[in-house]
Protein backbone atom coordinates (compact mmCIF):
# COMPACT_ATOMS: atom_id res chain seq x y z
CA UNK A 1 0.00 0.00 0.00
CA UNK A 2 1.41 3.59 -0.70
CA UNK A 3 2.11 5.74 2.14
CA UNK A 4 -0.56 8.23 2.74
CA UNK A 5 -0.31 11.01 5.87
CA UNK A 6 -4.11 11.11 6.40
CA UNK A 7 -3.60 14.28 7.88
CA UNK A 8 -2.52 15.73 4.32
CA UNK A 9 -5.00 14.56 2.73
CA UNK A 10 -8.86 16.18 1.79
CA UNK A 11 -11.65 14.44 0.39
CA UNK A 12 -15.20 16.38 -0.82
CA UNK A 13 -17.66 15.70 -3.25
CA UNK A 14 -20.60 16.94 -5.21
CA UNK A 15 -24.08 15.80 -6.77
CA UNK A 16 -24.21 16.24 -10.08
CA UNK A 17 -28.19 17.56 -10.08
CA UNK A 18 -27.64 21.10 -12.55
CA UNK A 19 -25.16 23.41 -12.92
CA UNK A 20 -23.30 25.12 -10.07
CA UNK A 21 -24.76 28.55 -8.93
CA UNK A 22 -23.00 31.25 -7.31
CA UNK A 23 -24.15 29.53 -3.27
CA UNK A 24 -21.97 26.83 -4.42
CA UNK A 25 -19.26 29.19 -5.76
CA UNK A 26 -19.39 31.18 -2.69
CA UNK A 27 -20.36 27.94 0.27
CA UNK A 28 -18.19 25.30 -1.44
CA UNK A 29 -15.68 26.08 -4.39
CA UNK A 30 -13.87 28.88 -2.48
CA UNK A 31 -12.81 26.65 0.17
CA UNK A 32 -11.87 23.96 -2.27
CA UNK A 33 -9.68 26.76 -4.26
CA UNK A 34 -8.18 27.57 -1.29
CA UNK A 35 -7.82 23.50 0.22
CA UNK A 36 -6.05 22.82 -3.13
CA UNK A 37 -3.02 24.64 -2.78
CA UNK A 38 -2.84 22.89 1.05
CA UNK A 39 -3.70 19.53 0.88
CA UNK A 40 -3.42 16.16 -0.77
CA UNK A 41 -6.98 17.23 -2.02
CA UNK A 42 -9.60 14.52 -3.82
CA UNK A 43 -12.73 16.32 -5.52
CA UNK A 44 -15.22 13.80 -6.87
CA UNK A 45 -18.44 14.37 -8.89
CA UNK A 46 -21.04 12.09 -6.28
CA UNK A 47 -23.33 10.43 -9.60
CA UNK A 48 -24.05 7.52 -7.13
CA UNK A 49 -25.48 9.82 -4.26
CA UNK A 50 -27.38 11.91 -7.25
CA UNK A 51 -29.50 8.46 -7.79
CA UNK A 52 -30.31 8.14 -3.84
CA UNK A 53 -32.96 10.55 -4.48
CA UNK A 54 -33.33 10.83 -8.19
CA UNK A 55 -33.01 7.36 -9.67
CA UNK A 56 -36.26 7.29 -11.15
CA UNK A 57 -34.77 10.30 -13.61
CA UNK A 58 -31.08 9.43 -14.91
CA UNK A 59 -30.78 10.52 -18.31
CA UNK A 60 -29.00 13.72 -17.74
CA UNK A 61 -26.37 12.15 -15.35
CA UNK A 62 -23.95 12.20 -17.87
CA UNK A 63 -25.01 15.83 -18.72
CA UNK A 64 -24.92 17.03 -15.17
CA UNK A 65 -21.42 15.49 -14.73
CA UNK A 66 -19.55 16.66 -17.46
CA UNK A 67 -21.16 20.30 -16.54
CA UNK A 68 -20.10 19.85 -13.00
CA UNK A 69 -16.58 19.46 -13.26
CA UNK A 70 -16.49 22.10 -16.20
CA UNK A 71 -17.80 24.69 -13.69
CA UNK A 72 -15.12 22.91 -11.40
CA UNK A 73 -12.26 24.03 -13.64
CA UNK A 74 -13.68 27.56 -14.82
CA UNK A 75 -13.58 28.47 -10.98
CA UNK A 76 -10.15 27.96 -11.15
CA UNK A 77 -10.16 24.11 -9.38
CA UNK A 78 -6.52 22.59 -10.77
CA UNK A 79 -6.52 18.76 -11.80
CA UNK A 80 -2.53 19.53 -11.72
CA UNK A 81 -3.14 20.19 -7.93
CA UNK A 82 -6.25 18.29 -7.11
CA UNK A 83 -7.46 14.96 -8.26
CA UNK A 84 -11.03 15.23 -10.10
CA UNK A 85 -12.84 12.51 -10.73
CA UNK A 86 -16.65 10.47 -10.89
CA UNK A 87 -17.70 8.20 -8.38
CA UNK A 88 -18.84 5.59 -10.41
CA UNK A 89 -16.03 5.48 -12.14
CA UNK A 90 -14.44 3.61 -8.92
CA UNK A 91 -15.98 0.66 -8.08
CA UNK A 92 -13.97 0.26 -4.82
CA UNK A 93 -16.59 2.54 -3.55
CA UNK A 94 -18.93 0.01 -3.64
CA UNK A 95 -17.23 -3.02 -2.74
CA UNK A 96 -16.17 -0.83 0.36
CA UNK A 97 -19.46 0.25 0.96
CA UNK A 98 -20.37 -3.49 1.34
CA UNK A 99 -17.71 -4.97 3.28
CA UNK A 100 -18.54 -1.76 5.78
CA UNK A 101 -22.13 -2.88 5.76
CA UNK A 102 -21.17 -6.29 7.47
CA UNK A 103 -19.89 -4.41 10.16
CA UNK A 104 -22.52 -1.31 10.69
CA UNK A 105 -25.58 -1.53 13.03
CA UNK A 106 -29.15 -0.50 11.29
CA UNK A 107 -28.90 2.37 13.92
CA UNK A 108 -26.49 4.03 13.08
CA UNK A 109 -27.95 4.64 9.94
CA UNK A 110 -31.53 5.19 10.94
CA UNK A 111 -30.37 7.95 13.51
CA UNK A 112 -28.46 10.27 10.92
CA UNK A 113 -30.26 13.38 10.59
CA UNK A 114 -30.60 14.07 7.15
CA UNK A 115 -32.82 10.59 6.78
CA UNK A 116 -35.78 11.23 8.62
CA UNK A 117 -35.68 15.24 7.56
CA UNK A 118 -34.96 14.20 3.75
CA UNK A 119 -37.83 11.87 3.63
CA UNK A 120 -40.25 14.55 4.91
CA UNK A 121 -38.48 17.25 2.46
CA UNK A 122 -39.59 14.80 -0.29
CA UNK A 123 -42.50 13.42 0.52
CA UNK A 124 -43.37 13.39 -2.93
CA UNK A 125 -40.47 10.67 -3.88
CA UNK A 126 -40.57 7.25 -2.48
CA UNK A 127 -37.32 7.09 -0.08
CA UNK A 128 -37.90 3.99 1.00
CA UNK A 129 -35.16 2.00 -0.28
CA UNK A 130 -31.67 0.81 0.69
CA UNK A 131 -29.89 3.18 -1.16
CA UNK A 132 -31.38 5.88 0.53
CA UNK A 133 -30.77 4.31 3.74
CA UNK A 134 -27.53 3.34 3.42
CA UNK A 135 -26.20 6.63 1.45
CA UNK A 136 -24.18 7.50 4.77
CA UNK A 137 -22.58 4.56 4.57
CA UNK A 138 -21.93 5.08 1.06
CA UNK A 139 -20.40 8.62 1.84
CA UNK A 140 -18.13 6.65 4.58
CA UNK A 141 -16.49 4.59 2.21
CA UNK A 142 -16.41 7.37 -0.27
CA UNK A 143 -13.57 8.76 2.81
CA UNK A 144 -12.54 5.70 3.78
CA UNK A 145 -11.12 4.92 0.24
CA UNK A 146 -8.70 7.11 0.23
CA UNK A 147 -7.70 7.52 4.16
CA UNK A 148 -8.47 11.03 4.31
CA UNK A 149 -7.87 12.37 7.47
CA UNK A 150 -10.10 15.33 6.51
CA UNK A 151 -13.43 16.10 5.01
CA UNK A 152 -14.61 19.70 3.45
CA UNK A 153 -18.51 19.87 4.36
CA UNK A 154 -21.49 22.29 4.86
CA UNK A 155 -22.13 21.80 8.97
CA UNK A 156 -25.32 19.85 7.86
CA UNK A 157 -23.41 17.38 6.80
CA UNK A 158 -21.19 16.70 10.10
CA UNK A 159 -23.07 13.68 11.72
CA UNK A 160 -21.96 11.53 8.22
CA UNK A 161 -18.36 12.53 9.43
CA UNK A 162 -19.51 11.19 12.90
CA UNK A 163 -20.74 7.99 11.22
CA UNK A 164 -17.33 7.28 9.37
CA UNK A 165 -15.38 8.16 12.28
CA UNK A 166 -17.87 5.39 14.22
CA UNK A 167 -17.40 2.76 11.56
CA UNK A 168 -13.71 3.22 11.33
CA UNK A 169 -13.26 3.16 14.94
CA UNK A 170 -15.70 0.28 14.53
CA UNK A 171 -13.52 -1.42 11.68
CA UNK A 172 -9.77 -1.23 13.20
CA UNK A 173 -11.05 -2.69 16.63
CA UNK A 174 -12.51 -5.95 14.88
CA UNK A 175 -9.99 -6.36 12.38
CA UNK A 176 -6.59 -4.12 13.46
CA UNK A 177 -5.54 -6.71 16.46
CA UNK A 178 -3.65 -8.99 14.74
CA UNK A 179 -1.99 -11.71 15.76
CA UNK A 180 1.31 -11.04 18.06
CA UNK A 181 0.08 -6.93 17.89
CA UNK A 182 1.47 -6.26 20.85
CA UNK A 183 5.15 -8.08 20.30
CA UNK A 184 4.93 -6.43 17.15
CA UNK A 185 4.32 -3.29 18.19
CA UNK A 186 6.85 -3.39 20.91
CA UNK A 187 9.26 -4.63 18.20
CA UNK A 188 8.77 -1.56 15.97
CA UNK A 189 9.48 0.54 18.89
CA UNK A 190 12.71 -0.55 19.26
CA UNK A 191 13.33 -0.19 15.88
CA UNK A 192 12.61 3.71 16.08
CA UNK A 193 16.21 3.52 18.73
CA UNK A 194 16.55 4.10 21.99
CA UNK A 195 15.97 7.84 23.09
CA UNK A 196 12.75 8.47 19.73
CA UNK A 197 11.45 4.83 21.46
CA UNK A 198 11.87 5.61 25.44
CA UNK A 199 9.92 9.28 24.14
CA UNK A 200 7.20 7.42 22.37
CA UNK A 201 6.57 5.48 25.54
CA UNK A 202 6.64 8.40 28.09
CA UNK A 203 3.88 9.65 25.58
CA UNK A 204 1.98 6.18 25.35
CA UNK A 205 2.05 6.75 29.19
CA UNK A 206 1.31 9.90 29.33
CA UNK A 207 -2.07 9.58 27.16
CA UNK A 208 -3.06 5.99 28.50
CA UNK A 209 -2.89 6.79 32.15
CA UNK A 210 -3.56 10.61 32.30
CA UNK A 211 -5.46 11.43 29.36
CA UNK A 212 -3.00 13.83 28.20
CA UNK A 213 -4.19 15.08 24.53
CA UNK A 214 -0.85 17.32 23.84
CA UNK A 215 1.17 13.78 24.57
CA UNK A 216 -0.82 12.05 22.07
CA UNK A 217 -0.47 15.15 19.71
CA UNK A 218 3.42 14.86 20.06
CA UNK A 219 3.84 11.05 19.60
CA UNK A 220 1.68 11.33 16.47
CA UNK A 221 4.40 13.67 14.93
CA UNK A 222 6.78 11.54 16.42
CA UNK A 223 5.94 8.92 14.54
CA UNK A 224 5.38 10.63 11.12
CA UNK A 225 8.97 11.96 11.57
CA UNK A 226 10.39 8.53 11.88
CA UNK A 227 11.28 8.59 7.76
CA UNK A 228 13.13 4.63 8.15
CA UNK A 229 9.78 3.13 9.32
CA UNK A 230 7.15 1.02 7.05
CA UNK A 231 3.92 2.14 6.65
CA UNK A 232 2.82 -1.06 8.76
CA UNK A 233 4.77 -0.36 12.05
CA UNK A 234 3.58 3.01 11.38
CA UNK A 235 -0.05 1.98 11.57
CA UNK A 236 0.77 -0.51 14.22
CA UNK A 237 1.92 2.97 16.48
CA UNK A 238 -0.93 4.75 16.14
CA UNK A 239 -2.93 1.89 17.31
CA UNK A 240 -0.77 1.27 19.64
CA UNK A 241 -0.41 4.69 21.09
CA UNK A 242 -4.24 4.77 21.71
CA UNK A 243 -4.72 1.36 23.13
CA UNK A 244 -6.71 -0.08 20.36
CA UNK A 245 -5.30 -2.12 17.23
CA UNK A 246 -3.42 -1.12 13.88
CA UNK A 247 -4.81 1.87 12.41
CA UNK A 248 -6.11 0.71 8.65
CA UNK A 249 -8.96 3.09 8.62
CA UNK A 250 -8.06 6.74 9.80
CA UNK A 251 -10.85 8.63 11.79
CA UNK A 252 -11.19 11.64 9.30
CA UNK A 253 -12.44 15.05 10.79
CA UNK A 254 -14.33 18.04 9.55
CA UNK A 255 -13.60 20.51 7.66
CA UNK A 256 -16.28 23.11 7.82
CA UNK A 257 -17.08 25.98 4.90
CA UNK A 258 -17.45 29.24 6.02
CA UNK A 259 -20.78 29.93 4.11
CA UNK A 260 -22.63 27.31 4.18
CA UNK A 261 -25.97 28.72 4.15
CA UNK A 262 -26.05 31.26 0.77
CA UNK A 263 -29.15 33.56 0.51
CA UNK A 264 -31.17 32.92 -2.44
CA UNK A 265 -33.46 35.61 -4.60
CA UNK A 266 -35.89 35.63 -2.50
CA UNK A 267 -33.89 35.36 1.14
CA UNK A 268 -34.03 31.98 1.85
CA UNK A 269 -31.81 29.45 0.90
CA UNK A 270 -29.98 29.42 -2.14
CA UNK A 271 -31.04 26.02 -3.80
CA UNK A 272 -32.01 24.53 -7.27
CA UNK A 273 -34.88 22.94 -5.98
CA UNK A 274 -36.43 26.29 -4.86
CA UNK A 275 -35.98 28.25 -8.42
CA UNK A 276 -34.08 30.71 -6.39
CA UNK A 277 -30.64 30.98 -8.04
CA UNK A 278 -28.10 31.72 -10.58
CA UNK A 279 -26.06 29.84 -11.87
CA UNK A 280 -21.85 30.49 -12.48
CA UNK A 281 -23.02 30.26 -16.52
CA UNK A 282 -26.20 32.81 -16.10
CA UNK A 283 -27.03 34.76 -19.20
CA UNK A 284 -25.70 38.34 -17.95
CA UNK A 285 -29.22 39.95 -19.11
CA UNK A 286 -30.61 37.27 -17.27
CA UNK A 287 -28.85 38.23 -13.89
CA UNK A 288 -29.95 41.78 -14.46
CA UNK A 289 -33.44 40.92 -14.56
CA UNK A 290 -33.77 38.12 -11.90
CA UNK A 291 -32.32 40.65 -9.11
CA UNK A 292 -34.13 43.61 -10.23
CA UNK A 293 -37.31 41.50 -9.68
CA UNK A 294 -36.09 40.44 -6.13
CA UNK A 295 -38.74 41.20 -3.89
CA UNK A 296 -37.64 44.05 -1.31
CA UNK A 297 -39.31 45.31 2.00
CA UNK A 298 -43.20 44.82 1.94
CA UNK A 299 -42.90 48.08 3.49
CA UNK A 300 -41.86 50.46 1.33
CA UNK A 301 -44.80 50.35 -0.91
CA UNK A 302 -43.84 53.76 -2.52
CA UNK A 303 -40.75 55.70 -3.56
CA UNK A 304 -40.46 57.83 -0.24
CA UNK A 305 -41.47 55.21 1.93
CA UNK A 306 -38.37 54.11 4.84
CA UNK A 307 -37.24 50.60 4.36
CA UNK A 308 -35.88 48.47 6.95
CA UNK A 309 -32.65 46.23 5.66
CA UNK A 310 -32.99 43.59 7.90
CA UNK A 311 -36.32 42.64 6.36
CA UNK A 312 -35.30 42.80 3.01
CA UNK A 313 -34.27 39.94 0.71
CA UNK A 314 -31.45 41.70 -1.05
CA UNK A 315 -30.28 42.82 2.24
CA UNK A 316 -28.39 39.13 2.81
CA UNK A 317 -26.84 39.41 -1.03
CA UNK A 318 -25.06 43.22 -0.08
CA UNK A 319 -23.85 41.35 3.36
CA UNK A 320 -22.12 39.07 0.96
CA UNK A 321 -20.85 41.80 -2.13
CA UNK A 322 -20.72 44.77 -0.66
CA UNK A 323 -17.77 46.85 1.75
CA UNK A 324 -18.31 48.12 4.77
CA UNK A 325 -18.89 51.84 3.18
CA UNK A 326 -21.82 50.64 0.65
CA UNK A 327 -23.66 48.64 3.46
CA UNK A 328 -23.47 51.50 5.42
CA UNK A 329 -25.19 53.45 2.25
CA UNK A 330 -27.73 51.08 1.97
CA UNK A 331 -28.83 50.87 5.49
CA UNK A 332 -28.72 55.08 5.58
CA UNK A 333 -30.48 55.28 1.91
CA UNK A 334 -33.26 52.47 2.79
CA UNK A 335 -34.31 53.63 6.27
CA UNK A 336 -34.13 57.52 5.27
CA UNK A 337 -35.91 56.38 1.78
CA UNK A 338 -33.11 58.49 -0.04
CA UNK A 339 -32.61 55.52 -2.50
CA UNK A 340 -35.12 53.41 -3.94
CA UNK A 341 -34.87 49.71 -4.13
CA UNK A 342 -33.58 49.46 -7.71
CA UNK A 343 -30.73 52.23 -6.86
CA UNK A 344 -30.09 49.46 -4.07
CA UNK A 345 -29.95 46.92 -6.19
CA UNK A 346 -27.80 48.10 -9.05
CA UNK A 347 -24.05 48.04 -7.09
CA UNK A 348 -25.73 44.23 -6.39
CA UNK A 349 -26.23 43.83 -9.96
CA UNK A 350 -22.49 45.17 -11.21
CA UNK A 351 -20.39 43.21 -8.77
CA UNK A 352 -22.35 39.62 -9.51
CA UNK A 353 -21.94 40.29 -13.29
CA UNK A 354 -17.94 41.00 -12.47
CA UNK A 355 -17.97 38.23 -10.50
CA UNK A 356 -19.40 35.90 -12.88
CA UNK A 357 -17.66 37.10 -16.12
CA UNK A 358 -14.65 35.36 -16.02
CA UNK A 359 -15.77 32.27 -15.16
CA UNK A 360 -18.46 32.22 -17.83
CA UNK A 361 -15.60 33.29 -20.33
CA UNK A 362 -13.42 29.93 -18.98
CA UNK A 363 -16.37 28.13 -19.12
CA UNK A 364 -17.06 28.89 -22.43
CA UNK A 365 -13.82 27.86 -23.96
CA UNK A 366 -14.50 24.36 -22.13
CA UNK A 367 -17.46 23.87 -23.42
CA UNK A 368 -16.07 24.30 -26.96
CA UNK A 369 -13.54 21.36 -26.50
CA UNK A 370 -15.21 18.94 -24.44
CA UNK A 371 -12.74 16.41 -24.64
CA UNK A 372 -10.44 18.34 -22.29
CA UNK A 373 -12.91 17.88 -19.55
CA UNK A 374 -13.51 14.34 -20.35
CA UNK A 375 -9.78 13.47 -20.28
CA UNK A 376 -9.64 15.45 -17.16
CA UNK A 377 -11.85 12.96 -15.55
CA UNK A 378 -10.38 10.16 -16.95
CA UNK A 379 -7.37 10.96 -16.18
CA UNK A 380 -8.41 11.91 -12.44
CA UNK A 381 -10.72 8.26 -12.02
CA UNK A 382 -8.00 6.26 -13.12
CA UNK A 383 -5.19 8.00 -10.19
CA UNK A 384 -8.22 7.74 -7.78
CA UNK A 385 -8.89 4.40 -8.61
CA UNK A 386 -5.36 3.13 -7.79
CA UNK A 387 -5.43 4.85 -4.56
CA UNK A 388 -8.60 2.88 -3.79
CA UNK A 389 -7.51 -0.24 -4.63
CA UNK A 390 -4.42 -0.10 -2.37
CA UNK A 391 -7.19 0.73 0.59
CA UNK A 392 -9.33 -2.33 -0.47
CA UNK A 393 -5.80 -5.21 -0.52
CA UNK A 394 -5.30 -3.91 2.80
CA UNK A 395 -9.12 -4.18 3.84
CA UNK A 396 -9.50 -7.35 2.33
CA UNK A 397 -6.23 -8.73 4.31
CA UNK A 398 -7.17 -7.62 7.58
CA UNK A 399 -10.70 -8.92 7.09
CA UNK A 400 -8.96 -12.27 5.86
CA UNK A 401 -10.38 -12.10 2.53
CA UNK A 402 -6.95 -11.85 0.25
CA UNK A 403 -7.29 -15.90 -0.65
CA UNK A 404 -4.02 -17.08 -2.16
Amino acid sequence: MSAVDPQSRVLSGMRPTGQCHIGHYHGVLKNWLALQHEYDCFFFVADWHAMATHYEDTQALETYTYNLVTDWLAVGINPGAATLFVQSRVPEHAELQLLLSMITPLSWLERVPGYKDQQEKLREKDLSTIGFLGYPLLQTADILAYRAGHVSIGADQESHVEVTREVARRFNHLYGREPGFEENAEMAIRKMGKKPGNLYKKLRKDYLEKGNENALETARALLKEQSNMTLGDQERLFGYLEGTGKVILPEPQAILTPKSRFPGLDGQKMSKSSNNTISLREDPDEITTKLRKMPTDSARIRRNDPGEPDKCPVWPLHQQYSDEARQQWVRQGCRSASIGCLDCKQPLIDAVQAELEPIRIEAIELEKNPDVVKSIIAEGSEAARDEAQDTLRVVREAIGLDYR
